[in-house]
């Protein structure tokens, strides 16, 4: 059994708020591996938005029982949130579970560079609830006999894949943001923890960087990731 030590309660609750908006939309499975120094990246698939979602989690401590920075495993979300301890900091690592494909093609560890074109937060915020106005009037208006699964598809798949701002990201991957809690405001006087420190320092509350064929959102809670070949359902990796 590996028990992860977070580096404190409030560690333990923001991983576990992450985890509760995942399972929310799919309890299968999650992932994670180690990032550079006493941290832990933890990802996962929510399938309404196809992207990759990531949130480090800062440890105290390297894993129990002789593992070291090899951790690299995929997990249940559902089961990986039951057994967060937020008086005692700390996580216990579910059994393996068989990992989906998605699991395999998870973006680069280096090698981000930062992109230009990206609103400012409050207008990516406001982008994402125009966007949602739009979505829930345009299916609203539809006849009974056309809402079918392919025809809200379709439209979903119009609405969402616009570009954002003067950038190539897709406008899911802020709704995803907003979804997993990673689009809220920055209060001035909170500490800001980096969401990856695999990823170059940026000013600002919102940086996009690409690397390869990904694209990467990252704000001061978490990054989405999306793949710009695309990615192929809720399934968890830690790292």
């Amino acid at each position: 059994m590996t028990v992860l030590h977070l580096a404190d309660a409030g560690e333990a609750a923001d991983l576990g708020a992450f985890l509760a908006r995942l399972v929310h939309y799919d309890r299968a499975a999650a992932g994670g591996r180690p990032a550079p120094g006493t941290t832990l990246a933890v990802f996962g698939r929510p399938p309404s938005f196809e992207v990759v979602a990531i949130r480090t989690a800062r440890l105290a401590k390297p894993y129990e029982h002789g593992l070291d920075d090899t951790l690299d495993v995929t997990v249940s979300a559902g089961e990986l949130l039951e057994s967060v301890d937020e008086t005692a900091a700390t996580a216990t690592v579910p059994g393996a579970v068989t990992g989906p494909p998605w699991a395999g093609v998870l973006p680069p560890r280096g090698g981000w560079r930062q992109e230009p074109g990206l609103p400012s937060p409050d207008a990516v915020r406001a982008t994402v609830a125009a966007v949602v106005v739009e979505f829930r009037s345009r299916t609203g208006e539809l006849a009974p006999e056309l809402r079918t699964r392919a025809e809200l598809d379709r439209l979903g798949r119009e609405i969402w894949s616009r570009p954002l701002g003067g950038t190539t990201l897709p406008v899911r991957a802020a709704h995803a943001a907003q979804a997993l809690g990673f689009l809220r405001p920055v209060a001035p006087t909170a500490p800001r923890a980096a969401d990856d420190r695999r990823l170059p320092s940026g000013e600002g509350e919102l940086g996009l960087y690409s690397s390869g064929a990904w694209l990467r959102l990252r704000t001061p809670f978490g990054s989405i990731a999306v793949r710009r070949a695309g990615l192929g359902a809720l399934d968890i990796s830690v790292h």
